[in-house]
């Protein structure tokens, strides 16, 4: 029921405001891209920004061996997000290969820890909450584990809407599974 509410209110809001919608995502496994699609064809962001783990059912840092799997996850990303339209940052995840990245997404890479004023408002963008603690913005965007930080919006807690130069967020759940999905029911005790 939740979900469905705050899905009417960011509805709401977009239909009623011309701020600068930004769709931070992150740490996304492939089951949820159908999912992610559908949020951009609804709301229409003008930016997205993911911070890394862009295939995160496939885990590189520990199975390199799974790089063709990884591409081919990748792919699928990419037509998805550079068909939105929206202008692209992407942060590489500790899960990412950087190179195959930069072939995908080309100059929409970023490095952790960069700044982008948009509207007036500075985002910090990492992979971990690490790359953008002692960063000075006024909204630090990242993912990677379950830890929240001051002025932080962890994509791992959900999609997260944010509308500039107001400040104004609604976050969106990402379907259920999605943290199983991730690796995620180890270290959650399920």
């Amino acid at each position: 029921m939740l979900g469905f509410m705050r899905r009417r209110k960011l509805r709401k809001l977009r239909s009623s405001s011309e701020e600068t919608l930004i769709m931070h995502i992150g740490d996304t496994p492939e089951s949820v891209y159908s999912f992610l699609g559908k949020l951009i064809d609804e709301f229409r962001p003008e930016v997205i920004v993911h911070t890394g783990d862009l295939v995160d059912n496939v885990k590189l840092e520990r199975k390199p061996e799974l790089l063709p799997l990884y591409r081919a996850g990748l792919r699928k990303l990419a037509r998805i997000l550079k068909n939105s339209g929206a202008k692209l940052y992407i942060v590489p995840g500790n899960e990412d290969d950087p190179e195959m990245v930069r072939e995908f997404f080309g100059d929409a890479v970023v490095e952790p820890g960069t700044v982008v004023e948009i509207e007036g408002v500075r985002l910090a963008l990492g992979h971990s909450w690490e790359d953008v603690a002692g960063v000075e913005a006024d909204f630090k965007l990242y993912g990677h584990n379950f830890k929240v930080v001051p002025k932080g919006l962890n994509a791992v807690l959900g999609v997260n809407f944010l509308f500039l130069p107001s400040g104004r967020i609604v976050r969106i759940d990402y379907p259920v599974g999605t943290d199983m999905d991730r690796g995620y029911k180890l270290w959650r005790g399920l």
